[in-house]
Formats: C-alpha cells, sequence, structure tokens
C-alpha cells in the first residue's frame, strides 16, 4: 500500500520540483531599517536560533557558575577517596541544578530584556540578541579576575579596549573560564587539607604499630566520611560556592 502511494505521487513530484526551482525559496531576504541596521528574515532567524542550540552546552560550561561548581565537586570526591562514589551522573546533576540556582537572577534579566521584548515584537532579532547577552557579561564581569582579564586583552592586540565595557565576548569568555578554574581549585585546595590531615594521622600511628602492609587510605575512609558527615558538608559546600558568587 505505501509503495503504491509513492508511485502515484512521485510523478507529481517531477512535475512540482520544476515550479519550485522557477520561484526560489527565500532562504535568507535582508531588510534594511531606517536607522541603517539590518533585519533577517524569518528562515535566517529559526537557522540561527537552531545552531544557537547546539552551542548551549558549551555556553553552560564557559558563561555559567558550572565550571566552578563541578571541578569543586569532583576535587571534593577526590578528597573524600571514595572513588565513583557519588558517581559522575549524581555530580553532574548536582552542580547542574546549582548552577540553575545560582543564574536564576540571570536568566531572569537576559529573559525579560531580550526574549520577551523579542516575543511581543518590540525589539528585533540583532537587539533581543544583544539585550539578552548583557547580563551574562555583567556577570562574568563580576567573576573575573582582572589579571586574567588584561593578560586575553593584551594577547588580543586589540588597542581600542578602554575599559572593561568595552571587552568583546571572544575576550571574555577564556578570561572567565581560566579565572573560573582558578577559584575552583583555590577552593579545593582548602577542601583538601583537613582530609589531607587525617590520611597523615592515620598512616603515622599505622607505621607506629609497625602495620605497614595495611593500606592506611582504607582506614582513614570511614573516618573522612564520619567528619565530612558531622559537619555537614555537602550543605556546607553548596552554600559556600553560591554565597561566592554574590558576596
Amino acid at each position: 500500500m505505501m509503495l503504491r502511494r509513492l508511485l502515484i505521487l512521485s510523478p507529481l513530484l517531477f512535475v512540482a520540483l520544476p515550479a519550485f526551482a522557477q520561484q526560489g525559496i527565500p532562504l535568507l531576504t535582508v531588510t534594511a531599517n531606517d536607522n541603517g541596521t539590518e533585519s533577517y528574515s524569518l528562515t535566517i532567524q529559526i537557522l540561527l536560533l537552531m545552531t544557537a542550540l547546539t552551542l548551549l552546552p558549551a555556553a553552560l560550561i564557559t558563561m555559567t557558575s558550572f565550571t566552578r561548581v563541578l571541578v569543586v565537586f569532583a576535587i571534593l570526591r577526590q578528597a573524600l577517596g571514595t572513588a565513583q562514589t557519588p558517581s559522575n551522573q549524581i555530580l553532574l546533576g548536582l552542580a547542574l541544578f546549582t548552577t540553575l540556582f545560582i543564574m536564576t537572577p540571570v536568566f531572569e534579566t537576559a529573559y525579560a530584556n531580550g526574549v520577551e521584548p523579542y516575543i511581543s515584537e518590540q525589539l528585533g532579532f540583532n537587539d533581543a540578541a544583544n539585550q539578552a547577552l548583557i547580563p551574562f557579561r555583567e556577570f562574568m564581569l563580576n567573576q573575573v579576575r582582572e589579571a586574567d582579564l588584561a593578560m586575553f586583552v593584551e594577547m588580543s592586540g586589540d588597542t581600542n579596549i578602554s575599559s572593561v565595557e568595552q571587552v568583546p565576548l571572544k575576550v571574555l569568555l577564556p578570561a572567565f573560564v581560566v579565572s573560573e578554574l582558578k577559584t575552583a581549585f583555590q577552593i579545593g585546595f582548602l577542601i583538601f587539607i583537613p582530609f589531607l590531615i587525617i590520611d597523615l594521622v592515620v598512616a603515622s600511628v599505622l607505621m607506629s604499630m609497625g602495620m605497614m602492609m595495611l593500606s592506611p587510605i582504607l582506614i582513614s575512609l570511614p573516618f573522612k566520611i564520619m567528619l565530612f558527615v558531622l559537619i555537614d558538608g555537602w550543605s556546607l559546600i553548596v552554600s559556600t560556592l553560591v554565597a561566592g558568587f554574590y558576596i
């Protein structure tokens, strides 16, 4: 039955193709506005939107707090010595929803300034995209280190940058990621210290007792877990990370 329908429709398709070829499909239409700007057709806007969706994971990693949160959780698991517990899926989920909690004010501002006016046809596509990007720029500028930003500005060779507001996104993004990695490793170092002390104490006690064949990690693991539970470690780590972005 399906083959019969295809055989019936195939002549119609060959008849319709020349008509489409003569008429043409407007994939891209650029219209000049009165103020000198240009607006794109709906087709190209959809194409740009789909392209942006494919870049969404990269934007999540580079433009939000996700990098710092995930690196701190990974270092915490390494300091505890619990191997794959919690699993990577749990750490990713916790880091993702912690990031959503931290970035909610930024998302709301971007939606109110860019997406909502575009939906109500108050702003064009380009203006809406620029307005939606402003809250993310402000967030990254508040967290980036001046030394890292100055290093990337110098490497870019752009001499026209006289203020942080003029820093292009291609310079701000790598500076922000490097700054977040540095901050995450500093936090991880502070997390590692108490667990390292427990490892050293347990190793010293085992050596003094002549139990050199017994792994110190196996003995210190319950003590590290007990310490982490007694101080309510997960709540302490998450609350410290959240507070670090809005101090």
